[in-house]
């Protein structure tokens, strides 16, 4: 069966099974609301949590919808995103970080593994600092940002580049690169406001934190980076040197993928992960 995906730019087709999803609004302890999508039900306790970047939620979903074969799987949208409100007091990757270790708990989690593409990788190795309960067995992180560019590493800013060069810089396969021609004004003032919100949470300096990697030490579950070997928005050699911040990291490069290497090449990316859980998340028990 297909599963169309859209993310804000366009619109991309993966080869799945198509799982039942439930959306939903969950009150925080902190005040906060925070909008999910949910895939398969809560049994066990045990789930994964996925994390989007500057593409929204859409971005994760034929992701979430393959993981969700083997577990409960929730997709939240970061507060400001599609539309969602978003407090004045929440305005920081570190906000969004106990956000989601709230949520952990409000969702009756005892056992979560977090992935996070783009700033919700940076988002998932905050949540790994922070996880105080226990409550995270791994982290799987997806062309993701962080730490500290060293250079002449960069990270591209989407807002400096305009969304058709950004789409160049993001997607290996032309065929996916979006026609931001063919948007109507509906859609490009919605990718407009997803943009002014991920500037918010990136912050200055852009989707880092100079801090974090001498804090990466401290995250003692498994973690599994992959990168796009095209990734024109974040270097390659920038996902080796953020696997090479953490304890007990596995890092892996993706073929013919740019920024999203879960939707460009979704059957080396799920069998990397495979094999990832079978080596160092069941050897934890």
């Amino acid at each position: 069966m297909h599963t169309a995906i859209r993310i804000d730019e366009g619109t991309f087709t993966m080869t799945i099974s198509t799982p039942t999803s439930t959306t939903r609004t969950i009150d925080l302890p902190n005040g906060l609301s925070v909008s999910l999508q949910e895939f398969g039900e809560n049994t066990d306790g045990t789930g994964g949590l996925m994390l989007h970047g500057g593409a929204g939620p859409r971005s994760m979903a034929g992701f979430a919808a393959a993981m969700s074969q083997h577990a409960y799987v929730v997709v939240p949208t970061h507060p400001g995103f599609e539309g969602t409100p978003r407090p004045e007091s929440v305005d920081s990757i570190a906000d969004l970080a106990s956000a989601y270790l709230d949520l952990i708990d409000a969702l009756g989690l005892t056992s979560v593994v977090v992935a996070g593409s783009s700033v919700g990788g940076w988002i998932a190795a905050e949540m790994g600092l922070r996880d105080n309960h226990g409550r995270i067995t791994a982290l799987m992180l997806l062309g993701s940002t962080g730490i500290k560019p060293e250079p002449p590493l960069e990270i591209v800013n989407p807002a400096d580049l305009g969304p058709a060069k950004t789409g160049e810089l993001a997607f290996f396969k032309p065929e996916l690169r979006p026609d931001f021609a063919a948007l109507g004004d509906e859609q490009k003032a919605a990718m407009a406001a997803n943009q002014r919100t991920l500037a918010v949470y990136a912050g200055d300096p852009f989707c880092h934190d100079p801090k974090l990697r001498g804090r990466l030490h401290r995250v003692t579950v498994p973690v599994l980076v992959l990168a796009g070997e095209q990734d024109g928005i974040v270097p390659l050699e920038y996902g080796r040197a953020l696997a090479d911040s953490f304890p007990r990291a596995t890092f892996r490069a993706i073929p013919e993928a740019g920024h999203f290497p879960h939707i460009e090449q979704p059957g080396t990316v799920l069998e990397a992960i495979g094999d990832f859980v079978d080596t160092e998340v069941r050897s934890e028990g």
